[in-house]
């Protein structure tokens, strides 16, 4: 039996296999509480045989949601964030929450709430501007952190995933190009970086080893300006040496200036526009193949990125991008990476870690159309194996396997 489906530990947890459900956002939490297509979808994960599933996203603050449909850290979402862990549990499997502050991120005009950023600057999400998070906001949504923290513990989580990435709030700070600010948070890269340690540990201190501790963070932003390998890969030295978390799942793109760059594949522009509210069709009808650019799909397409974090590091490691085959989870553990996230793959087949498992599969039947993309504002599904009317046709592949 491959060293796979061999037990690892993360912090005072013990997962049963190397495979973990990375977080794509469910489109299931209407009013920002857990619903019954939350639990399920999450259930057939863990009956699916992955260790760990993750919760995206739970935000921190009502203005950290990335728009009215996401949960967020309240006591009206304890009785359904309980019920949700009580069920993967009872299914097998653990569950992480994705906890952060959408910051620039956040639709305004859907959340009711200005979106904090950086600094301030016209946001395309929501047609807003953002504001310029000051010493109050950066000292309460640290508190936000601690707190929503102990909520997830108590709630029953196993593991929090702080997000660092994507350019949501944490990210945004540590861009270049987003921040420009010119005091302690801002400049360079140590003062950058600041926002983030400091959560980091607030978070660890928080919950000490209730749970284990994650960080999601950008290896590269994937635009002019932003954040770059060699900066992150200090920022991930520093995380190292502050001690706060028991691994770093590696990712990159933004979701302000380049989704693409984290999912590679097809860019589904049409599909996108039509999901847009009426006011942002237009514009992306002009900018939506800038936006949403093409990058050809290949398997662990961050590996050669990711190389660079386990030769410099010695924390454990999650490899995250393009795994949808059996031997590239295979060298990822080979190359000295402790787990490996799955998405779009799990999302494909639920069941696919233990076809794998069994010896009755070896790859997933996703063909990277990235179809998936656009219905997290309807119910986040795969249109190859849940079509819905409405739907645009999609192209078969000749490396396609049947699901």
């Amino acid at each position: 039996m491959t060293q796979l489906f061999e037990p690892a530990p993360l912090g005072p947890l013990t997962l049963k296999n190397r495979f973990v459900k990375a977080a794509t956002f469910e489109g299931a939490s209407p009013g920002g509480l857990v619903s019954d297509r939350l639990v399920e979808f999450h259930r057939r994960i863990a009956r699916g045989g992955a260790a760990m599933t993750t919760v995206a996203y739970v935000a921190v603050a009502p203005e950290g949601r990335t728009d009215d449909g996401c949960i967020y850290l309240r006591e009206d979402a304890m009785a359904g964030l309980r019920r949700l862990t009580d069920a993967v549990h009872a299914d097998g499997a653990l569950i992480a929450a994705q906890v952060g502050h959408a910051g620039p991120v956040a639709n305004s005009r859907s959340n009711g709430v200005q979106s904090i950023a950086p600094g301030r600057f016209f946001n395309p999400l929501g047609m807003r501007w953002t504001r310029a998070a000051d010493e109050y906001d950066i000292a309460r949504i640290t508190s936000d952190y601690e707190r929503g923290a102990r909520m997830c513990a108590d709630a029953g989580f196993d593991a929090l995933e702080i997000h660092l990435g994507h350019n949501y709030l944490l990210s945004s700070f540590l861009s270049p190009m987003l921040n420009r600010r010119t005091d302690r948070w801002g400049g360079s890269l140590e003062n950058r970086a600041r926002f983030a340690r400091q959560v980091v540990t607030a978070v660890r201190e928080a919950v000490g080893d209730r749970v284990a501790v994650t960080a999601k963070l950008n290896m590269a932003d994937g635009y002019r300006g932003g954040l770059e390998v060699e900066d992150s890969l200090q920022v991930a030295r520093w995380l190292e040496e502050d001690g706060a978390l028991d691994a770093i799942e590696l990712t990159g793109g933004s979701s302000l200036a380049n989704p693409m760059y984290l999912f590679k594949g097809d860019a589904p522009v049409k599909e996108f526009r039509k999901t847009l509210p009426w006011y942002l069709r237009g514009g992306f009808a002009l900018v939506g193949k800038g936006f949403l650019k093409q990058y050809p799909y290949e398997e662990a397409y961050f590996l050669p990125m990711a190389r660079r974090y386990r030769e410099a590091l010695d924390m454990p490691l999650i490899l995250l991008g393009g795994i949808s085959r059996l031997d590239t989870a295979e060298r990822g553990l080979a190359e000295g990476f402790e787990f490996v996230a799955m998405g779009r793959a799990l999302l494909h087949d639920p069941d696919l870690v233990e076809k794998f498992r069994q010896g009755s599969a070896t790859r997933s039947g996703c063909i990277h159309c990235n179809r998936c993309m656009p219905t997290i504002y309807t119910g986040t599904r795969c249109p190859l194996v849940d079509p819905r009317p409405g739907d645009l046709p999609i192209p078969r592949r000749r490396d396609a396997v049947p699901a």
